[in-house]
């Protein structure tokens, strides 16, 4: 069971000379002329778990709404309006500068769009979270993923991706989810009421959150909490589980406050406090 012990082994005392950079840069690669605030969300939750530095890879519109939104945010504009194969070389060269990369949220699931995402995956080398539009891409692929990569799917996307369907029994889940992560050689997330955490080998539940968290966009800030966690040298287990446990506790505090009016951006105010 995952308690808040591993939140205060990941987070120390910071060192007075800390510079930019020392706790993590972090590539997004999400959104399409549809979707602009999948990787917004990426980004800020990301931000707010204490990452350095975000840049955002997207579709022309959606770098375009990503400006508009805040000044912290800094996009870099793919032209057109989804994913390509032609953009395929960038990501790669931006992942350069990069200590880790999520990738998925907003792209939608075309065939163009999922044939890139693969590309993009299959040549990889820094720690990546999965999630959403991208999950269908790596079911579809059949790639082999690194130890280092997270894969957050919801119980229909693990169906899409194991092609098991699960239930709410907890046993089951976990079985069903340390299965999958040692076949695919990654740590899988499995969300839901109770989140399911493997490596293949190691299972870790996670108890926070709240049945507000319905809407759309907590699953983007637990991504963007994971990749954050994973730029700044977390491993891909802890990683997972800890962002699990910090987008969970930011729930609850939100929902506290707006119940059924909660939306994620009020879930993403609350992970310093969760945090803390």
């Amino acid at each position: 069971m995952i308690s808040h012990s591993l939140i205060k082994k990941i987070y120390m005392p910071r060192h007075a000379w800390s510079r930019k950079g020392d706790f993590g840069r972090l590539l997004v690669v999400g959104g399409s002329s549809l979707y602009s605030g999948s990787p917004i969300f990426n980004a800020l939750a990301a931000y707010r778990a204490g990452c350095d530095l975000v840049k955002i890879a997207a579709p022309e519109p959606a770098a375009a709404a990503v400006k508009a939104y805040l000044p912290d945010l800094i996009a870099y504009p793919l032209e057109g309006n989804y994913l390509s194969k032609f953009h395929v070389k960038t990501v790669l060269e931006m992942q350069k500068d990069a200590d880790a990369m999520v990738i998925g949220g907003g792209l939608t699931r075309n065939k163009v769009v999922l044939d890139a995402v693969s590309a993009i995956i299959s040549k990889t080398k820094i720690p990546a979270v999965i999630d959403a539009d991208a999950i269908h891409a790596i079911a579809k692929s059949k790639i082999k993923l690194s130890k280092n990569s997270v894969v957050t799917p919801h119980s229909h996307e693990f169906f899409v991706l194991s092609g098991k369907k699960v239930t709410i029994e907890v046993k089951e889940r976990a079985a069903a989810a340390r299965e999958l992560a040692s076949r695919i050689n990654s740590v899988v997330l499995l969300k839901g009421h109770i989140d399911i955490i493997s490596d293949g080998k190691r299972v870790a539940l996670n108890k926070t959150g709240s049945p507000y968290m319905t809407k759309g966009g907590f699953g983007d800030t637990l991504a963007g909490i994971t990749a954050a966690l994973l730029a700044r040298g977390v491993s891909a287990f802890d990683a997972a589980c800890a962002a699990a446990y910090i987008n969970g506790r930011a729930g609850e505090l939100a929902a506290k406050k707006f119940g059924e009016s909660m939306l994620a951006s009020d879930m993403i105010n609350e992970i310093p406090h969760a945090i803390m």
